[in-house]
């Protein structure tokens, strides 16, 4: 997932939403026990959930989502070839079929993927799910006017890389093959593990080619899933979803699909979402958010209430927020110097600017502590929770500048306590002590994502940030490390323009892999190797803590989201 403030869709990966946007046990018995208060506590079918929401869930069409496992609320209307497991946690953050019988299966090297479709599935008017639709739904997202999904299709498709969709090329790809109703195959340009992962993405819905009413299709999708959109007003601020009668859960057995009604009220403040939720009174009683986390001040209040800290989910997404170097700046260009300042960071003063430790946990390594990412832990520069100055001007010494330097590092003046004023200050102090002056270049949201991502404007020394596509170190490494991925006339995120031949080789050595937890090993082990090189400070992973109505039952919140799963919930 590229980082939200570049592309805001991505957020929805992380409150599946995003986008974007997106640890270890995503939660335990008692920060995860939110089922309501008195009463039985048994899920049962019925009842109308509430979704109050920040963000609108925009570009309602599968073409043009860019979701992690398929998203929170698109999940209940867009089933997918596989999806994530709907379980809290580690366990998680394992992909499992869907449409499909099986995860796929894959030829000996990984080039070409084989699915067979699950018998009976039908669309909400009671037509048959063929592979044709599903492959017709990947065609139409290569179509210009409904760009916005994940770009992977168009890279690892044979011949994938200039076509322009089905509207204006009826050839359609060649690279995907229905040899009848059931099964569909992928030719890819390269090995590729974890196909798996990338087709849980929203792109492999099935899209049924006479139902298909191009940009105006995001108004009434026809749904494969549990619920179909009766309402869509406002290009999604107002979402009505109510059953769809031709979903049978004998071909579906991660949704649980418990209430008759999911209302989704969107363009609300965080701050009112919270306010409601808390008070829980009439429909709220039975609302949730998938986008709004419990801010620092609104926690401490919701820790002192012990009826409201019984209502909070605790949930951890693959997201690591970190200082970036470009080593063609100096005095970044010495190694030396950017090992001075990953000894010098105090991380318990970040942590402290990012809310605190019931949000943010400090990090050493780039992957997230999560077993699924190959997470091996490390600390190629240890200094302590508060830094070491000391190891600090030792290295700065031996780099030339005994007597300190002053470096500038740039920001977002954006308040997410990420790349925000907050954390640059902690930075800012930490480095004194070091005797590095920091002087901070705070810009815009806009003008900040401009600048860093593009090649001839990146600065030397600056607060970034990076989020999963899918629970594994492909998507978290390769877009950041892997020097064939450097973009010098559009969109960068290869912060350190790295193109080291040793790892790029790694890379696709790992792709081949279709044995992920071995994947998962090596790309833990790759994680080292590149930290080695100090081009990021690794700072924190995020925490998320989200509120639910009293009258909320089943609350599970997996590694792979980190937050409340949207089609596990029920109101009473």
């Amino acid at each position: 997932m590229r980082q939200p403030s570049v592309i805001a869709r991505r957020v929805a990966a992380v409150s599946v939403s995003l986008v974007l946007a997106a640890g270890a046990a995503a939660c335990g018995p008692d920060d995860n026990d939110a089922k309501g208060s008195g009463g039985d506590s048994t899920p049962h079918k019925g009842g109308t959930l509430t979704v109050l929401n920040s963000n609108p869930q925009q570009d309602f069409d599968p073409a043009r989502l860019y979701t992690s496992g398929g998203g929170n609320v698109p999940s209940l209307v867009f089933r997918t070839l596989t999806t994530r497991n709907r379980e809290n946690g580690e366990a998680g953050a394992e992909v499992v079929p869907d449409l499909a019988t099986d995860t796929g299966r894959p030829n000996k090297d990984a080039t070409v993927w084989t699915y067979t479709l699950k018998a009976g599935l039908k669309y909400e008017d009671g037509t048959a799910i063929t592979s044709g639709d599903i492959k017709y739904g990947i065609e139409r997202s290569f179509a210009p006017e409904l760009s916005g999904g994940a770009p992977y299709l168009r890279d690892w498709l044979v011949g994938a890389a200039d076509y322009q969709g089905p509207y204006k090329d009826k050839g359609g790809l060649d690279a995907i093959g229905t040899p009848d109703d059931r099964t569909i195959v992928f030719h890819l340009n390269k090995p590729e593990g974890e196909f798996p992962y990338l087709a849980t993405q929203t792109q492999f819905t099935p899209v049924p080619k006479a139902k298909d009413t191009g940009t105006k299709y995001e108004e009434h999708p026809i749904s494969s899933g549990p619920y179909k959109v009766v309402k869509n007003e406002n290009d999604g601020e107002h979402l009505v979803l109510e059953r769809n009668t031709y979903w049978s859960a004998s071909t579906d057995a991660e949704r649980k699909a418990y209430p008759d009604t999911v209302d989704v009220r969107s363009g609300l403040d965080s701050s009112v979402i919270n306010q409601r939720l808390s008070a829980s009174q009439g429909a709220d009683s039975t609302a949730v958010t998938t986008d709004t986390n419990l801010g620092p001040a609104e926690l401490a209040k919701v820790t002192g209430d012990k009826e409201l800290a019984a209502r909070v989910g605790t949930g951890h997404f693959g997201y690591t927020n970190y200082i970036a170097f470009n080593p063609t700046v100096k005095p970044f260009d010495n190694a030396k110097v950017r090992q001075a300042i990953s000894y010098a960071v105090d991380r318990s003063s970040v942590v402290n600017a990012a809310g605190g430790s019931s949000l943010a946990e400090a990090a050493t390594t780039f992957l997230p502590n999560q077993k699924s990412f190959g997470y091996e832990d490390y600390d190629l520069f240890p200094a302590g929770a508060s830094g070491d100055a000391a190891k600090a001007k030792e290295l700065l010494k031996e780099a030339g500048y005994a007597d300190g330097l002053t470096v500038t590092l740039t920001h977002s003046n954006a308040k997410d306590f990420e790349t925000s004023p907050e954390i640059a200050t902690a930075i800012q102090d930490a480095l004194k002590k070091a005797g590095i002056t920091v002087k901070l270049q705070g810009l815009e949201d806009n003008d900040y994502s401009d600048k860093i991502h593009n090649v001839k404007t990146e600065p030397g020394f600056f607060l970034a940030h990076w989020g999963a596509d899918w629970p594994s170190g492909g998507p978290f490494l390769a877009p950041i490390f892997d020097g064939r991925q450097i973009v010098k006339d559009g969109a960068n995120f290869n912060t350190g323009l790295l193109n080291d031949k040793s790892v790029n080789a790694e890379i696709d050595a790992i792709n081949k892999l279709t044995d992920l937890d071995a994947a998962a090993k090596r790309w833990g082990a790759l994680d080292k190797k590149i930290g080695e090189q100090a081009l990021t400070v690794p700072l924190f992973h995020p925490v998320y803590k989200r509120l639910v109505g009293k009258d909320i039952r089943n609350v599970v919140i997996s590694d792979w989201t980190g937050v409340l799963d949207i089609s596990q919930v029920a109101v009473k």
